[in-house]
C-alpha cells in the first residue's frame, strides 16, 4: 500500500471530512479523493459512507484503521532511526503545547532552536494540554510541552520545566477585591470564571476547594487564560491566573491559603523513539544557567 494513500485515509477517518483532511495535507480535495478511490479499489472495499459532508468509517475501514495508523508510525520511526545514524540534526520536530505556555514560555527557546538547528522544520500545534496529552498517547507528536496531569501515565516520560504560580485575582472594582482575608468560602458567594472542569488547573483548584469544604461556584468557561483574563479584567467573575500574566487591570484577592503552583513541563512517549532534533530541543529545555528567559506578559 501506498503510504500517501494512507496518509489521506487517516486523516479522513480522524477530522471526519475529506475537506479537514486536504487542508491538514496541504493538498486539493480531489487529490485527497483520487488516493482514497484507489486505495478503495485496491483493497476493493468501500472505506467511508458518505453521509452529506461528513463521512463514515465502514467496517473496513474501521479494520484499516488500526493498521494504518502503525504502519505510518513504524515508516515515521524508520525515517527517523535511518536519518539519525548520520548524527545530524535535521528533518521535522513536531511539537504540540498550550496556548499559555507556546505564547509565554516557549518563544525564546523557539528562537535559539531555530538559530542553533535551522535545517529543522518545526511543526508547532496549539491544543488544549489534556488533548495534547491524548496526541501524545497516540503517537502524533514528538513532544508536547503543556501544564502536567495531576497523575501521570506510565507510558509517558515527564520533565518537569517550570512552576506557574497561580493567583486568585479579580477586576479593581470587584467586591471582593475591598475584603482581607478571604477564605475560600467567600469566594463560593461569588461566581468564577474559569478553564473547562476537565482542564487540569480547574482540577487543581477544585482540589483545594474540596480540602477547605468550600464550593467552587463556576459561572463562566473559557480554556484560553488570555481570554479569562479579559472577561475578568471587565468584572463579569473572580478567577485565578498565572503570576506571569497579571498587570494592572487585576488586582490579587487576599484569600488566605497555601501557594498554588502549577507544574509546566515536557512530555513524550517512552515508546517512540526520539530524534536528533528532539533530543538537542530537550537539551535545550534543561539547559542551566543559559540566558534565555521565559517571554514576560506584554
Amino acid at each position: 500500500m501506498d503510504t500517501q494513500h494512507l496518509q489521506a485515509f487517516v486523516a479522513i477517518a480522524e477530522s471526519g471530512s475529506f475537506s479537514a483532511a486536504a487542508e491538514r495535507l496541504h493538498l486539493t480535495q480531489p487529490a485527497i479523493s483520487k488516493r482514497i478511490a484507489l486505495l478503495e479499489e485496491q483493497l476493493k472495499s468501500p472505506l467511508f459512507d458518505r453521509i452529506g459532508r461528513q463521512v463514515a468509517l465502514t467496517r473496513a475501514g474501521q479494520v484499516l484503521l488500526s493498521k494504518a495508523t502503525l504502519i505510518l508510525s513504524e515508516v515515521t520511526a524508520a525515517q527517523r532511526a535511518i536519518a539519525d545514524l548520520k548524527g545530524e540534526v535535521e528533518g521535522k520536530l513536531s511539537i504540540a503545547t498550550s496556548h499559555h505556555v507556546g505564547l509565554h514560555y516557549l518563544p525564546p527557546y523557539l528562537r535559539e532552536f531555530s538559530k542553533r538547528f535551522p535545517q529543522v522544520k518545526l511543526d508547532l500545534h496549539f491544543l488544549d494540554s489534556e488533548q495534547a496529552y491524548h496526541e501524545i498517547l497516540q503517537g502524533r507528536f514528538d513532544l508536547a510541552i503543556i501544564t502536567l496531569a495531576l497523575e501521570q501515565d506510565a507510558r509517558l516520560q515527564s520533565h518537569n520545566l517550570w512552576h506557574d504560580q497561580l493567583h486568585f485575582v479579580a477586576a479593581p472594582t470587584h467586591p471582593l477585591t475591598a475584603q482581607s482575608y478571604l477564605q475560600l468560602a467567600d469566594l463560593s458567594q461569588h461566581p468564577a470564571i474559569m478553564p473547562d472542569t476537565n482542564t487540569y488547573t480547574t482540577q487543581l483548584v477544585s482540589n483545594l476547594f474540596v480540602t477547605q469544604n468550600a464550593a467552587l461556584n463556576i459561572g463562566m468557561v473559557s480554556n484560553h487564560l488570555d481570554t479569562i483574563k479579559m472577561l475578568l479584567s471587565i468584572g463579569l467573575g473572580w478567577g485565578i491566573l498565572p503570576k506571569r500574566i497579571l498587570d494592572n487591570q487585576l488586582v490579587i484577592l487576599d484569600v488566605v491559603h497555601e501557594p498554588i503552583m502549577r507544574p509546566l513541563g515536557c512530555i513524550h512517549h517512552k515508546q517512540r523513539s526520539l530524534n536528533n532534533a528532539a533530543k538537542m530541543f530537550l537539551q535545550l529545555l534543561h539547559k542551566e544557567n543559559h540566558s534565555i528567559t521565559p517571554t514576560a506578559s506584554q
